[in-house]
């Protein structure tokens, strides 16, 4: 572990309160995780509590060149907030304060440790939703949310939080403040870095404050259960359910081997022949929701349509819902240290996809369990494996590297919201050309000169010659 002078120490204790910044191993230790199997213990953790904080303590990490992890509340799965040399980790948690809500022009403004569902409940009070809802919104922060561009089932129709951001104020990994965007919904004066600066997992600046763009609560709901004999006609689906004017606000997919698992630890009846599972949901004026419901319902039958279930009440609706929730307990009963990528095709490409999973599941003896975002062909494909069995993690190694294959064949891209941090990073250069990543590298050099944010996070390691 890097051990951090004794005069940035002095220096980095003046900037803050006692209580705000952590040295001790043992409270230092907890900030080494984040959702992903992976940990390294931080040389120390700073938890500011303003924009002005943030920023002198970045430029005192460059007048010392002491890299620097910004992390939100760690609910990340692919180790972007791991410390991975002793870095100095900057928690944003306590930076937790909605600015003001303007009701008149549908807007928040929030800092970045403040939590996906105090936003939601906040806003809620003023007639107005934030559209990006992860599972994890209870205890996400917004911070972490922009910083993987993390979305939710609402992506499909009010899409994710760069379509939900109208501008940020940040600190670039040099110590410059910056603000990004405007407070209107058009603006086209200058490049668009509140969209570049979001998804970049902390690796280009500090996002210290958002303004989120805020939409109305819909006035009715209607949730829809439809169980196909198998993923080619669930995907035709989909697909019709896309292709006509009323989209949903959410639809999401189950294979068989999750209905198959939902079965075995829940109470959820579902026939026996189920081969693939669609939730559906529409919003809108209570007017017109009935129209929807029939117009989407329609869209979804078809010849492999097995049933079609509407829920009557609130009651019911927890209960469709009630299979999905019951998934992810269950993935992690069985394997807690399962392997979960967020891979996206074209609609069109879902069943090419789970099929082409299904062989290499037989291939390599790995089971694999895939559920998502099937409006937007973002599947979540869960490999259930122990990785402290040398013989199942070399498998899963293989495994994955042919899944990542698979999906850029098939026109899809390697995340849709877990982003790349460093679980993914040395797969980055097959979807992403040489000159492309040379743009980028240069990009991170112009925000971060000394390339002390974040380190070794996204981008591949080593540049190839293209990009010299």
């Amino acid at each position: 572990m890097t051990t951090l002078a004794r005069s940035f120490l002095s220096q980095l204790r003046a900037l803050l309160e006692p209580v705000d910044l952590l040295t001790d191993p043992a409270d230092c230790w907890p900030y080494g995780y984040d959702n992903s199997r992976r940990h390294a213990p931080p040389a120390a953790v700073a938890l500011p509590r303003s924009h002005d904080t943030v920023r002198e303590i970045i430029r005192l990490c460059n007048t010392h060149h002491v890299a620097v992890v910004p992390r939100g509340r760690g609910t990340g799965t692919t180790g972007a907030t791991v410390p991975t040399h002793g870095e100095l980790v900057l928690s944003l948690e306590r930076m937790n304060r909605i600015v003001r809500i303007d009701q008149a022009n549908r807007y928040a403004v929030v800092e970045p440790g403040v939590t996906n569902q105090q936003v939601q409940d906040a806003v809620a009070q003023q007639g107005f939703f934030w559209p990006p809802d992860p599972t994890s919104a209870a205890y996400c922060s917004i911070g972490g949310n922009l910083a993987y561009n993390s979305a939710g089932p609402r992506a499909v129709k009010y899409g994710t939080p760069r379509d939900n951001v109208l501008g940020l104020r940040a600190v670039t990994g040099a110590g410059q403040e910056i603000r990004t965007g405007v407070f209107t919904t058009k603006g086209v004066v200058g490049y668009d870095l509140t969209r570049l600066l979001i998804g970049s997992e902390g690796t280009l600046a500090v996002i210290t404050e958002a303004t989120l763009k805020l939409s109305p609560v819909p006035e009715a709901k209607r949730t829809l259960r439809a169980i196909y004999s198998g993923i080619e006609p669930a995907a035709e689906a989909v697909a019709s359910i896309m292709a006509q004017p009323i989209v949903p606000c959410s639809l999401e997919f189950m294979d068989a081997q999750a209905i198959a698992m939902i079965r075995d630890y829940s109470q959820v009846a579902l026939p026996r022949q189920a081969g693939a599972l669609l939730m559906i949901e529409v919003d809108g004026p209570a007017a017109c929701i009935e129209h929807a419901r029939e117009r989407v319902g329609a869209a979804a039958q078809n010849t492999g349509l097995l049933e079609l279930k509407t829920a009557a009440t609130v009651e019911e609706v927890d209960q469709l819902w009630a299979m999905r929730k019951a998934l992810s307990p269950a993935l992690r009963k069985i394997a807690p240290k399962k392997i979960n990528e967020d891979v996206v095709v074209p609609v069109s490409n879902i069943p090419a996809l789970v099929n082409g999973l299904a062989d290499l599941a037989r291939e390599y003896n790995i089971k694999i369990v895939n559920f998502g975002h099937a409006g937007n062909g973002n599947i979540h494909v869960n490999l259930l494996i122990d990785p402290d069995d040398p013989e199942q993690a070399k498998s899963a190694l293989l495994c994955l590297d042919r899944v990542f294959d698979l999906v850029l064949t098939l026109n899809g891209t390697l995340s849709g919201e877990h982003g790349i941090g460093l679980e993914k990073r040395v797969f980055i250069a097959r979807e992403i050309e040489p000159a492309t990543l040379g743009l980028m590298r240069g990009i991170k050099r112009q925000f971060d000169p000394n390339g002390l944010l974040n380190p070794g996070k996204m981008l591949p390691a080593r540049e190839p010659e293209a990009d010299a």
